[in-house]
């Protein structure tokens, strides 16, 4: 066996570890000047070129939380939040019990079934915006935060009914069949023996379907007004005709994607798990 291999191995990893740090770096920048203009004045933030020593402050934050008379934007952060975390619990419970049933239970032409999911996700979604956006005006439902929790369980129900039959056919059937022998429902399986068994593919579907959510822009720009608008409709805001208040906007998307941040730093293990899940047999 020649003794080159190893270091050629060693080599190749090395090299591939480099360019994952490059690339990380690069996807890392933006997010970094984001924050970083986000603690300079407007007048610091404008200038072209840059100024990387250009004196830090809070005025940015003091504008976006409404210290200079504007508005809060406590109203539109809660509304994104319960919509995306409504509409990403309605979402597990319609889609675990299917993703049994095309997984641990298979249907005839469960392929089929599953494509038919995926082909939903096809449609652009601005061509089903005027038919929702009729069908919330005659049924008095417009600017209705309950509303948009319905669409976004609709809109991410496929991708998720997808991604968790691949995390479901990983679960030993063994184990659901000793479960049935003593007694149990499927309710009780799908409880206690299916999801803590699954849990990490249920918690990175689960990340997936609240990022998807929360980032939603078209519908809750159309369908809201005042009462339910979301923190990317609020975030829109900031755009005027009296020009671009760059450096509130940067603080604005720096507090907007922080939950969102938050909820990928908390589930990372699980997310880690859920994604690799069924990658190596």
């Amino acid at each position: 066996m020649s003794t080159t291999a190893p270091w050629r191995r060693v080599r190749r990893g090395s090299s591939l570890g480099l360019v994952a740090w490059l690339a990380g770096i690069v996807f890392f920048l933006p997010i970094a000047w984001m924050a970083l203009t986000s603690f300079h004045s407007e007048a610091d933030a404008a200038a072209n070129p840059p100024s990387f020593t250009a004196s830090l402050t809070l005025d940015g934050y003091r504008e976006f939380f409404g210290s200079g008379g504007g508005a809060s934007p406590w109203p539109a952060l809660i509304n994104s939040t319960v919509a995306s975390l409504v509409s990403t619990l309605c979402v597990l419970l319609l889609a675990l019990p299917a993703a049994y049933a095309l997984s641990i239970r298979p249907v005839r032409k469960w392929t089929d079934v599953l494509f038919f999911f995926l082909s939903t996700k096809m449609l652009p979604a601005v061509a089903g915006l005027l038919p929702v956006y009729l069908f919330a005006k005659n049924a008095g439902l417009l600017d209705n935060i309950w509303l948009l929790a319905v669409l976004y369980t609709s809109m991410n129900l496929p991708i998720a009914v997808w991604m968790m039959q691949s995390f479901l056919a990983e679960v030993p059937v063994a184990v659901i069949e000793a479960a049935r022998v003593d007694g149990a429902r499927l309710p009780v399986i799908l409880a206690r023996v299916v999801a803590p068994i699954a849990l990490p593919g249920i918690a990175a579907t689960a990340l997936i379907c609240f990022i998807f959510s929360w980032n939603e822009l078209l519908f809750a720009r159309v369908l809201t007004g005042v009462v339910a608008e979301t923190a990317p409709v609020f975030l829109t805001g900031f755009i005027t005709s009296q020009g671009l208040f760059l450096a509130k906007v940067c603080a604005a998307s720096l507090v907007i994607s922080l939950p969102v941040l938050a909820a990928g730093f908390a589930a990372q293990d699980k997310l880690v798990q859920g994604l690799s899940l069924g990658a190596v047999k």
